[in-house]
This record gives C-alpha cells, structure tokens and sequence, in this order.
C-alpha cells in the first residue's frame, strides 16, 4: 500500500458515512411511521366493525384505543359518523382516527413535517 492509499481511504469514508447514516435513519423513521400507521388503520377498522353492530360512541372509542394500545393515546383523535342516534340499518357508519407521530431523527425532521400526521378511515354498513 503506498503511502498517499490510506489518506484517500480515509476520505472516502469521511465522505460516505453522512449518507449512510442519512439512508439508515430514514429506514428507522420509515418503519416507525409506518407502524404507527398499522396500528392507527386496525383501530379505525375495530371502530367501525363495533359501530356497525350497535355499539355507542363511548365504547367505540374505548375499542379504538384499546387496538392502539402500543400509540401515545393523548394524541390520538377519533371521529365517528353519523351520530349515534342516526346510526339504523343499511346507513353507513364511518369511525377516522387520526394520530402524529413525532420525528426523532432531526436531518429527516427538516425534510417531512414534524410531527408527522397519520389518518385512517374506515367505513362498513350498520347491520
């Protein structure tokens, strides 16, 4: 190995780690919102199903953040339509939850909003 060999691999590197770890942050965020996404999709889904087969509002939201029970629950927003007294049979029931996520990493914070938002809707008709 000559001696000038060892510097220019040492640049190299200088100049390769930023990247590498820019692409293994976004990978982390990436997964984490995506999760959240998961979650926050299923809870929408639990909500309408016990929407749909007569369950009031207050144990629909109680459903909801039971099947987000891994999510920070004060961020968590749940709207469901109609009201209860106009959910009868053959109407569409509609329950949307909405959640943030916060960005840990701060190079990608700069580049997608923060927090982040998530929305998930689901809707089924009344039985």
């Amino acid at each position: 190995m000559r001696r000038g060999e060892r510097g220019q691999a040492t640049v190299e590197l200088a100049l390769v780690v930023p990247v590498l770890l820019l692409i293994l942050f976004g990978i982390m965020e990436f997964g984490r919102i995506f999760s959240s996404y998961l979650i926050v999709t299923n809870a929408a889904r639990e909500g309408a199903r016990l929407a749909v087969v007569g369950g009031d509002d207050a144990a629909i939201v109680e459903r909801v953040e039971d099947a987000a029970a891994g999510l920070d629950l004060s961020r968590l927003t749940v709207t469901i339509t109609p009201s209860e007294g106009s959910r009868v049979t053959g109407v569409q029931a509609t329950v949307s939850v909405g959640y943030s996520v916060d960005l840990v990493t701060p190079v990608l914070s700069g580049l997608a909003p923060n927090p982040f938002p998530l929305t998930a809707q689901a809707t089924m008709r009344v039985e």
